[in-house]
């Protein structure tokens, strides 16, 4: 039924979809940047720096266009969820206030540098630069997680009148659940930018073009992404730990669990049926897995959806497919990295096209498990806004269900164009430009005001 409730959640999907996808990719850049220019200004090397001025076109891209549709996301907080804003305003306004007054204004004071700076200012004082908006961009994510960690485990708050009011600031910003979603969120942005940067590189191999800078990517994505998805698999098993503790009925819909029990089967593929309260279709069954992943113990008890009643469950199949699809995604990614660990040992690395085919074809990979991340997450913690404490049916604006629809099919068509035709258009550009020969360091002219011409 296309009421005002289900409009405005699919129009807040549609719109957090595509935004996330450029902070992530902006987060995983700013670090790539920061260690390349960094082994450039210890090497002297004229391809890292390179490396730097080519990927820092990606970023800069990117970065604005992350930007642009995280205005339209704050925006979108007021017109749809009046209800929410009021009621938590006083908690999540002011993490938002503390992202602009820290990460936002270092972004914005050294961005201009960092893009622009090259031959204006020396190199140690554009590193300086880089490292700073690097900073800027981890720091944003850490008050965006903050926030989004409070309302998925609620601290440091009384309800006064039917609002919340902070009680505890330590406890809203370091609530129980940060530090795992934030660290699993970051690793997430480097896997995802590795298999970016791995594919482009591989296309530019299989072209036989800019040979040397290619090989260089390509052999540091693939060794980061193999280092990063172990780390990462460590930091899913906290945070699996953590919704279990604070969240049993994700963690039910996650796994498919109806009933509780102890030593729950871990399922590899079902098709959850809400109306009936169970499976159809189960497909490989391992015993105790379930309990042994999500709490460490042979035996451990998992509680079933069916404890609560439908309406206060979250939608299972989204959850429970979602779930699967990123973490099969990740052993995909995974199987990848150590294929190309396995040519590198052979020498074989850079002349294996069918590999790098296979890393061309993957490069997105990384996006779509994000996106299987968050909708996981998200859809989880339904049908709560604020877990157990403001429902979602509470939160949305009492507006008419035709305005949200026109919004939203407005909102589809500039996002596509602005997104869909003229990011990609660009991107598409600067990938056919390619990298830029470079000077070495020793060799560039710069002033702190403006360009100079080396003398003849």
């Amino acid at each position: 039924m296309l009421d005002t409730e289900f409009l405005s959640r699919l129009q807040f999907a549609f719109t957090i979809s595509a935004h996330i996808l450029f902070p992530a990719f902006s987060i995983g850049l700013a670090t790539f940047l920061v260690i390349m220019e960094g082994i450039w200004l210890k090497t002297k090397n004229p391809l890292y720096l390179s490396i730097c001025k080519f990927w820092l076109k990606v970023f800069a891209l990117t970065f604005g266009m992350g930007v642009v549709s995280g205005l339209v996301m704050e925006f979108q907080l007021g017109t749809n969820w009046a209800g929410f804003t009021n009621t938590i305003g006083d908690v999540l306004g002011s993490l938002f206030t503390y992202e602009v007054l820290t990460a936002f204004f270092i972004e914005a004071g050294f961005l201009g540098v960092m893009i622009f700076g090259w031959d204006k200012v020396g190199p140690k004082l554009h590193y300086f630069s880089t490292i700073l908006v690097f900073v800027g961009v981890t720091l944003s994510a850490f008050w965006i997680l903050s926030a989004n960690s409070w309302m998925q485990t609620p601290s440091g708050f009384t309800i006064v009148q039917g609002k919340f009011i902070v009680s505890s600031w330590s406890q809203v910003i370091f609530n129980p659940s940060v530090f795992p979603r934030y660290f699993h969120m970051l690793l997430a942005a480097y896997v995802t930018t590795a298999f970016a940067v791995a594919g482009i590189s591989a296309w530019y191999l299989l072209r036989n073009e800019y040979a040397e800078f290619a090989r260089k990517c390509f052999s540091f994505a693939l060794w980061a992404a193999l280092i990063l998805i172990i780390l990462q698999l460590y930091m899913g098993d906290t945070v699996g730990l953590e919704v279990h503790q604070h969240q049993p009925l994700k963690t039910a819909a996650m796994e498919g669990v109806w009933q509780t029990q102890q030593g729950a089967p871990l399922l590899l593929f079902a098709i959850p049926d809400m109306a009936a309260q169970k499976n159809l279709f189960t497909i490989g069954v391992i015993p105790h897995m379930a309990a042994v992943l999500n709490t460490h113990q042979w035996n451990g008890t998992l509680l079933g959806l069916s404890s609560v009643a439908p309406n206060y469950q979250p939608y299972v199949p989204f959850v429970f497919l979602s779930f699967r699809l990123m973490v099969g995604l990740g052993v995909v990614m995974f199987v990848i990295a150590l294929l190309g660990a396995c040519l590198r040992f052979q020498n074989r690395l850079y002349f294996t096209k069918w590999f790098q085919k296979l890393c061309v074809l993957a490069s997105p990979i990384g996006f779509v498990a994000l996106w299987a991340g968050w909708i996981t997450a998200e859809t989880g913690r339904q049908p709560w806004i604020v877990y157990n404490y403001l429902r979602t049916d509470q939160a949305f604006s009492p507006v008419s269900p035709a305005h949200v629809l026109f919004t939203f099919v407005l909102l589809v068509i500039v996002y596509g164009i602005i997104f869909g035709i003229f990011y990609f258009r660009y991107l598409w550009r600067i990938l056919q430009q390619g990298p830029e020969l470079s000077t070495p360091a020793e060799e560039q002219v710069f002033s702190y005001l403006n360009p100079i011409k080396k003398p003849e």
